[in-house]
């Protein structure tokens, strides 16, 4: 593969990036559905590569023939599955980088309530989902055990995690893990979307907004995923003169750092496994931890040591979040291009009964205990944290949006506070991380009883805690 190759290869992935916005600018649908060009753009790729355009033409053309390929080469796809375990490292070390650490007390204060809430839903899905793999997918169908985790790594963590997982999935010997997560994460996404802004109707209509509900919260052009003139801002500071460095140099310097900081801790942790307790019970979990967890501590390492020596505030946060875009529009595009339809069509039953279950537990969370364990404007703050479990934190933002588009309730400050705590552990932080190891290592019973203990202090919290100060604020 040469350079030529992969540049080749870029240059298709930015053609369907284009392709996924037009269609969303042509079609209602996807419009209201508000989703991702990126999704449209993979979804479009998928269609016209080897996987359904090449499989219908083989027979007519030959197995030989250009077509039986589809549109793509191997190449360019080969390229394209490689991406998402590359762009997954830039994301999560990029989460906390240009963002002032504030105290403990104030992300307690303010995030707390949600806090608890996702910490109940996030290790919920672990619960609902080894109950599943250890009732029907192991002892019916023979999928390993640690199938139960994928409604974790593909709901709250979604298409970027379930890529960063690939590796790991490979080395414990079930790679059809990592496309039945991508396809897990696609239908977060969508069920997401679509269950969210359902609830967002039904909730207008029974009065259980603080906020009236402003039906024109999204104008056309809105819809169409422009920004109107008036409210054009720019994508970040020029915090350094260009003839110095280039700012967005600066900044992808900054997160290269955070990633080495990290593969730093990698091979730290490997190394030390092997010489303490890998050496002395013969078993080794750090060896399969993927880097972007340990990218993400980097950020935050990065980040403390910003916060004391950074007198210039030469870190842009807009600027850091340009690339983290770049980097997560160019994940799920190749990520969708590149699933494995046969892997999904052979494990059908076990994707849909995964799927189902993920889809349920977070519907019923959200609606019995959401307005429980949030004393202050439940559902315009639950509703985030919702999004959220169902696919990517651009979701909960999105519906968020929708029932506060002016930012009238503390919803957008507490959930990016709870944000702080969450993310390190739960949807791509080191529980997920270490979650399928553990599985492999320990097997799939004490993972199940430890979920469902950290998932009961989550609820508890909430009703007992929080929700107490809901009964004494009247």
């Amino acid at each position: 593969m040469t350079a030529n190759t992969i540049g080749f290869a870029l240059l298709v992935m930015g053609l369907f990036l284009l392709v996924g916005k037009l269609i969303r600018v042509s079609v209602p649908l996807f419009q209201s559905l508000f989703l991702p060009s990126s999704i449209l753009g993979g979804f479009a790729a998928l269609l016209l590569g080897p996987q359904v355009l090449g499989n219908l033409l083989a027979p007519l053309t030959g197995s030989d023939s250009f077509w039986a390929t589809g549109l793509f080469t191997e190449t360019i796809t080969d390229v394209w599955a490689a991406l998402p375990g590359l762009m997954i490292n830039v994301i999560f070390a990029s989460l906390f980088i240009g963002k002032k650490t504030p105290s403990l007390k104030m992300i307690w204060d303010y995030g707390g309530p949600q806090l608890s809430f996702g910490w109940m839903v996030g290790w919920g899905q672990y619960v609902v989902g080894l109950l599943i793999a250890l009732l029907i997918l192991t002892p019916i169908f023979g999928i390993p055990p640690m199938a139960g985790a994928l409604i974790e790594i593909g709901f709250e963590g979604g298409h970027g995690t379930a890529a960063g997982m690939q590796s790991t999935f490979e080395q414990l010997g079930f790679p059809e893990a990592y496309d039945l997560a991508v396809g897990l994460a696609t239908v977060g996404i969508l069920s997401g979307v679509i269950i969210g802004i359902i609830l967002i109707n039904v909730a207008a209509r029974k009065r259980q907004t603080a906020l009236d509900m402003d039906e024109k919260a999204f104008s056309d052009i809105q819809k169409l995923g422009i920004r109107e003139f008036e409210n054009r801002e720019a994508a970040g500071k020029m915090t350094l003169r260009s003839e110095s460095i280039e700012p967005l140099s600066f900044h992808v310097a900054m997160i290269s750092i955070a990633i080495l900081i990290g593969y730093g801790l990698q091979q730290g942790l490997i190394g030390l496994e092997a010489v303490t307790w890998g050496a002395w019970t013969d078993t080794y979990i750090m060896t399969y931890i993927p880097l972007f967890p340990l990218a993400m501590i980097g950020g935050i390492i990065l980040q403390l040591f910003l916060d004391r020596y950074d007198r210039f505030n030469l870190v842009d946060r807009q600027m850091v979040m340009r690339v983290q875009g770049l980097s997560l529009d160019i994940l799920i595009m190749t990520a969708i291009a590149t699933i494995s339809l046969a892997v999904i069509g052979e494990y059908f039953v076990p994707f849909l009964l995964l799927a189902v279950g993920g889809i349920g537990w977070n519907v019923l969370a959200f609606q019995i205990f959401a307005k429980k364990m949030i004393p202050t404007y439940w559902f315009e703050r639950a509703i985030g944290d919702f999004g959220q479990s169902m696919g990517i934190t651009a979701t909960g933002l999105l519906l968020m949006r929708i029932v506060d588009p002016n930012v009238e309730t503390p919803a957008l400050e507490a959930f990016g506070y709870k944000q702080l705590i969450y993310e390190p552990f739960l949807g791509g932080g080191l529980v997920t991380a270490l979650s399928v190891p553990v599985i492999y290592s320990l097997g799939p019973v004490p993972f199940f009883i430890f979920s469902l203990v950290m998932a009961v202090i989550g609820w508890a919290v909430g009703i007992f805690y929080f929700g107490k100060q809901r009964t004494e604020s009247g």
